[in-house]
């Protein structure tokens, strides 16, 4: 018996459908959709041809693949929904069973030809979406999403803290502003939470917000309606400090660590020597990363020079120091030997004193002029041996002076440089 109800329940819905206007079909082709007219499908669906068509857009940030700085372009995958009026496409539902929305080919109606301007080179991330829907009011909306390269200027300047911003400018190539109306649809901090809620990358950059402009630009004497969304986005720059900041930091650290070390042998000076060398492979791997066209000198190339210049100074001071060191050394390792010169010139002239006084018995002089004479020389070689001494702690004096003055100086020009360079990174506000 339930069966039989049930039979006549499906019995009676299916016939109601069928005489009433319940399928796409019937709607299509009350809409003249199943004609190839022209008017449908190739002109803006106006009446009136002064009435402007007014496309509403959206723009959705899915992902930010590659950032290449050398080349200044910016690789994402973005979102873009159009929604415009149609004067063709309106109908009412209580006539087609109730149906609002219909789906139908993108090549059934027109659709609006609008283009990223800053595009290099775009490509369709999935298969191209090739339908429109149709709603009852006649309005007609339609999604795609993009894998877009477009060209970003990158100011590099506080790289790897830096913020950048890269524009979409959504343009019509072919209608003018009084023909074809670019407007958003949503507000900026809508499409900035629906960004980041779909958002599906966490590499390197960290999508901030979406912010949008309108303007007009002039092309072959018409104005054109320009629809600009801004993207903003914040490096993440760990990386970069833990491969590259760090280890730059801590071949300084080192640097001035090697004061400590003793000037008399060449290890002090050959570890300076390594210091250098190791920054220079540093800067090679900094001339990778950073496009050589840049107009300003960013501030990481600026910190690696200044460090490469000052440990260069601290080699030439250390060649200076060592220099002043073996001067005194040479003073002194040659004071021994005058010394013994002279005392072995005295032991001769003292042996040979009794032949001496023999010849000088003969020449009739005294025995006193010979021990003045032995005495005046030791006086001499006395004389000069402090003549020595003296020189020598006036090298090694000149060189401690000079050692500590310029480790002085040194550790100060290195404060005040890391200071103005950390202030200039983090505390100044970045514009991007």
């Amino acid at each position: 018996m339930y069966l039989g109800w049930l039979l006549f329940y499906l019995a009676s819905v299916g016939s109601a459908s069928a005489a009433g206007n319940c399928s796409y079909k019937a709607l299509i082709e009350h809409l003249g959709l199943a004609n190839d007219d022209i008017q449908m499908t190739y002109l803006r669906p106006v009446v009136n041809w002064r009435t402007p068509t007014s496309v509403y857009t959206d723009l959705y940030v899915t992902s930010i693949t590659e950032v290449d700085e050398k080349a200044q372009s910016l690789s994402t995958q973005v979102t873009i929904a159009h929604g415009w009026y149609s004067d063709f496409t309106k109908w009412n539902p209580d006539d087609f069973c109730g149906i609002k929305v219909c789906p139908i080919k993108k090549d059934m109606v027109w659709t609006p030809d609008i283009v990223i301007t800053e595009s290099i080179k775009t490509e369709f991330a999935t298969k191209e979406n090739q339908y429109v829907q149709l709603q009852n009011q006649g309005v007609i909306v339609t999604s795609n999403t993009f894998a877009v390269t477009t060209a970003c200027k990158m100011n590099l300047h506080k790289f790897p803290f830096d913020v950048q911003s890269c524009s979409f400018t959504l343009q019509s190539p072919i209608h003018s502003s009084e023909e074809l109306i670019i407007r958003p649809f949503s507000g900026a901090s809508f499409l900035t939470l629906s960004s980041k809620q779909a958002f599906q990358t966490q590499g390197e950059w960290e999508f901030l917000s979406i912010n949008m402009s309108k303007a007009n630009v002039s092309t072959l004497g018409e104005l054109q309606d320009l629809l600009i969304y801004k993207i903003t986005m914040k490096r993440r720059p760990l990386l970069y400090v833990i491969n590259f900041l760090m280890p730059v930091f801590y071949f300084l650290i080192l640097d001035l660590a090697s004061y400590f070390i003793d000037s008399s042998g060449g290890e002090k000076l050959g570890f300076k020597i390594t210091l250098l060398l190791a920054i220079s492979v540093l800067l090679l791997l900094l001339q990778d990363m950073l496009p050589s066209t840049a107009s300003d000198v960013p501030l990481i190339g600026v910190y690696c020079v200044v460090i490469f210049s000052l440990i260069g100074i601290s080699v030439l001071e250390s060649i200076l120091v060592n220099f002043l060191m073996a001067k005194g050394n040479r003073t002194v390792a040659g004071r021994p030997k005058e010394s013994s010169s002279a005392l072995s010139d005295a032991v001769k002239d003292t042996k040979g004193t009794p032949d001496l006084v023999t010849d000088r018995q003969e020449e009739q002089l005294p025995a006193l002029d010979i021990l003045k004479q032995i005495l005046v020389e030791f006086q001499a070689a006395a004389t000069h041996q402090n003549q020595q001494e003296r020189k020598c702690l006036g090298w090694t004096r000149v060189a401690t002076i000079i050692d500590v003055t310029f480790y002085f100086l040194y550790v100060t020009t290195v404060i005040v440089f890391l200071i103005t360079l950390f202030r200039s990174w983090f505390l100044v506000a970045d514009v991007p």
